[in-house]
């Protein structure tokens, strides 16, 4: 059960990601001086990250939180704690990529709170979130030998 799970993970992550980070691409400085090849890679270099961040969230909530059961057992709790990190991660990760090493940098219609860009930070809220919404609603199911 656990594998399946986790493939339905990976789908949501990789494909939502890659989703979000070209549509609000335009939310950064690179989308006006990028070229067309330059925002493309950012976005596949960044859906990469995300997909590295979201499995360690998660795996980091099953050594922390799970048991040998899940996900039949604790689901929700991992839910909360890997949503939980990769929200915390993405704060830690632009407060220092937009203000600290210059990485990136936020265009002026990003809205903003407290300084880190809301578009980063409802991603790590809905993808993760439609990630495990899919999970669950495959359920259990007799395995196959």
């Amino acid at each position: 059960m656990w594998i399946r799970a986790l493939r339905r993970y990976f789908f949501i992550m990789a494909s939502g990601n890659f989703i979000w980070e070209m549509l609000h691409m335009p939310l950064y400085s690179v989308w006006e001086e990028g070229t067309r090849a330059q925002i493309f890679l950012y976005g596949v270099h960044c859906t990469g990250g995300d997909i590295l961040i979201g499995f360690s969230a998660l795996i980091g909530s099953l050594v922390l939180f799970g048991s040998s059961a899940w996900p039949n057992r604790g689901f929700t709790r991992i839910a909360v704690w890997t949503i939980a990190f990769g929200v915390g991660y993405t704060i830690f990760s632009e407060w220092h990529n937009v203000y600290i090493s210059g990485s990136w940098a936020y265009r002026d219609i990003m809205p903003q709170a407290f300084g880190i860009g809301l578009s980063p930070l409802l991603q790590w809220l809905a993808i993760p979130s439609a990630a495990f919404w899919w999970m669950k609603k495959a359920g259990p199911r007799k395995e196959e030998n």
